[in-house]
């Protein structure tokens, strides 16, 4: 394996929050040894402006579905708080359309949606899990 290829497999493995092997054919070689080997890795920006203009540039183009991996993995990297994303889709309304917006929040609710309730779920067991240790003191 070149040293563009692991570089880019390791890029895409920070960007996407998940891992990623190699993978067959001209299309995934240009993705990983130069979209996320050389463009990715520039200095200068981070992966969340990037992310950030990416998600921009998605919803003025109405591609939601590459909008969809993006929300998700800003949410799993951290890069994105949910309510950022709300903030972002609304803001984007004004700048990329409201139907493109629209769509984006389309798109972030279920994630935001799961995201918020995994917050809760752990900010119980936390809550749970300091009660025991209080009542474990008495």
């Amino acid at each position: 394996m070149s040293e563009a290829r692991a570089r880019g497999l390791r890029t895409m493995t920070e960007v996407y929050g998940f891992d990623m092997s190699d993978g067959p054919g001209d299309f995934f070689a240009h993705t990983a040894d130069h979209l996320f080997a050389e463009v990715w890795t520039r200095p200068g920006l981070s992966h969340r402006d990037r992310r950030l203009l990416l998600l921009g540039a998605l919803t003025a183009r109405g591609d939601t579905d590459v909008a969809d991996i993006q929300v998700g993995a800003a949410l799993a990297n951290g890069e994105l708080t949910p309510d950022e994303l709300e903030e972002i889709a609304l803001f984007l309304c004004y700048y990329a359309g409201w139907p493109g917006g629209t769509k984006l929040n389309n798109v972030i609710g279920p994630h935001v949606a799961r995201a918020r309730k995994a917050a809760r779920k752990a900010a119980r067991q936390a809550s749970e899990e300091a009660g025991e240790t209080e009542s474990g003191r008495d």
